[in-house]
């Protein structure tokens, strides 16, 4: 069952009190998004994003009872600037995104995200992309792989582990995650009972490398940053460091700073719009949520407000 992570921390920090036009640009399991309609007035609406086809028919379905209020859209949320202007909507109060994968592509073994459940080396959000895990870890070179599992995995064995899929696939390509995972612990070492998977790493970088979610992250910001009125806030739930890494620095260019001129007077130095951090720390999970929900364990959320600037 999928349960929303530091919902209450979202919810509260997000002032939905007065909130006339919202946006979940990660629908997943829908649990955000109905808390975010709950916390917003009667007339306020709520429009929900996600690329996979089945993340927005199950939101559809739970927040049936939302109406007109609850809208969604088939789409990466890299085009929010293009998911708003196709619902004539020229500013919003509020966005969120929850990174990463939710427990339903986790636990579904036809979508390969997870060591834990054998099916296709797959990994799309978006089945209709082109490009599966299965195209990396098959055509890749070693030291292509080498590189991917060092930079989106941070995986300290990245040059074994990529030289042993090149050798193991020499025999037989990749088709199975159970393949990679038992490929990645006979490199090594490890066993599956393990509080964290040898493979943990691997799964990450190709995921991220399949559906490009660093470069989705960038855009996905700078258009959420942009379609926020003054006043409106942006949160991010991140379950990774190089995710968290992104949102911080991304938060620091737009908090800028006004320095003095030596002919008198100030001038702005940072990007715009303007933004002032509402945490200044990340927020993660408290040790409850994290009981009830492991999975919660690496979550991080910042927010930040838009200024007048």
């Amino acid at each position: 069952m999928h349960e929303p992570v530091l919902l209450r921390e979202v919810v509260e920090r997000l002032n939905l009190a007065g909130a006339q036009r919202a946006v979940d640009a990660t629908l997943g399991g829908g649990g955000h998004a109905e808390a975010l309609l709950n916390a917003m007035p009667a007339t306020g609406l709520l429009l929900g994003l996600d690329a996979d086809p089945e993340a927005v028919a199950r939101a559809r379905e739970r927040l049936s009872a939302f109406g007109a209020r609850f809208r969604a859209r088939r789409m990466r949320f890299s085009r929010l600037a293009e998911a708003l202007a196709a619902e004539g909507w020229d500013a919003v109060d509020a966005v969120l995104f929850d990174l990463g994968v939710s427990s339903f592509q986790l636990d579904d073994a036809r979508r390969g995200f997870s060591f834990l459940h054998d099916g296709p080396l797959d990994m799309r959000m978006d089945p209709d992309a082109p490009l599966r895990a299965a195209d990396l870890v098959n055509r890749r070179s070693e030291r292509e792989l080498e590189w991917l599992l060092r930079e989106y995995g941070e995986e300290p064995h990245a040059r074994r582990i990529a030289r042993r899929i090149v050798e193991r696939r020499a025999r037989a390509p990749f088709a199975r995650t159970a393949e990679l995972a038992d490929c990645v612990m006979a490199a090594v070492g490890g066993r599956r009972g393990a509080r964290r998977h040898p493979a943990t790493r691997t799964f990450q970088a190709l995921r991220m490398a399949v559906n490009g979610e660093l470069e989705e992250l960038a855009t996905g910001l700078e258009a959420a940053l942009q379609a926020l009125r003054p006043g409106g806030r942006l949160a991010v739930i991140a379950f990774h460091s190089l995710e968290d890494r992104l949102v911080k620095r991304f938060a620091r260019a737009h908090e800028g700073r006004w320095e003095s001129l030596p002919e008198g007077g100030t001038r702005w130095r940072g990007e715009r719009p303007a933004v002032r951090s509402v945490t200044r720390r990340a927020v993660t999970p408290s040790q409850e949520e994290c009981r009830r929900n492991p999975r919660a364990r690496s979550a991080r959320l910042r927010i930040v407000e838009r200024t007048e600037c």
